[in-house]
């Protein structure tokens, strides 16, 4: 039981603070005509965040972060993306107003596997956090963490999406969620500035 606990309230406090990709999983909440639309962006950032607590669990991904020359590349790569999404999302339109501009699945899945594994700070907070607090626990405990930890991801995913379907119905005329776009696309572009900081 503490092992669980342990493992929800730590992916929550994780997961919780507002980075790129909650803003994008809720963006498609908000712009896609139908919630199973937006599934794509969904459950790719939750399988990336499995992946991730996987890798962290087991030690892997603290490995390969020890290359320099592989830390340049995953933070160069992920600038760019950055600064693609951001474009992308700058020039959307809510579909309550033009429903063809939604993404398509395969941008969904590309920007959500970007959002997910191409984020330094996100590698290394999965890995310096619950990497180090499953190394607490051994055998079944660190299953029953490890399990925790990933249903809380999906949990909270899946709420992004309603929630931006929620705010979708409540913005009749796409005038909010315009706004929104804007406002998340500044969001992706700043955080691909500051990532150019560590460099």
């Amino acid at each position: 039981m503490e092992s669980i606990l342990h493992g929800m309230i730590l992916a929550f406090g994780l997961i919780l603070p507002l980075g790129v990709q909650n803003v994008f999983v809720f963006s498609q909440g908000a712009t896609q005509p139908h919630i199973f639309q937006a599934l794509p962006a969904t459950i790719t950032a939750s399988l990336c965040d499995t992946l991730l607590i996987l890798l962290a669990v087991f030690g892997v991904s603290a490995i390969v972060l020890q290359f320099e020359w592989l830390r340049l590349i995953l933070m160069t790569a992920g600038i760019l993306f950055l600064v693609y999404m951001g474009y992308a999302i700058w020039k959307s339109v809510p579909t309550t107003t033009n429903t063809n501009k939604a993404l398509s699945i395969r941008q969904q899945i590309f920007f959500a596997l970007s959002v997910s594994l191409l984020n330094p700070h996100a590698v290394l907070d999965t890995v310096g956090v619950i990497g180090t607090s499953a190394l607490k626990y051994a055998g079944t405990e660190q299953v029953f963490f490890t399990i925790a930890c990933i249903t809380v991801s999906w949990i909270w995913f899946l709420g992004l999406t309603l929630a931006g379907m929620v705010m979708k119905k409540l913005d009749g005329k796409g005038g909010l969620m315009n706004l929104f776009n804007k406002c998340s696309a500044l969001f992706i572009w700043g955080t691909a500035i500051y990532l150019m900081g560590g460099l």
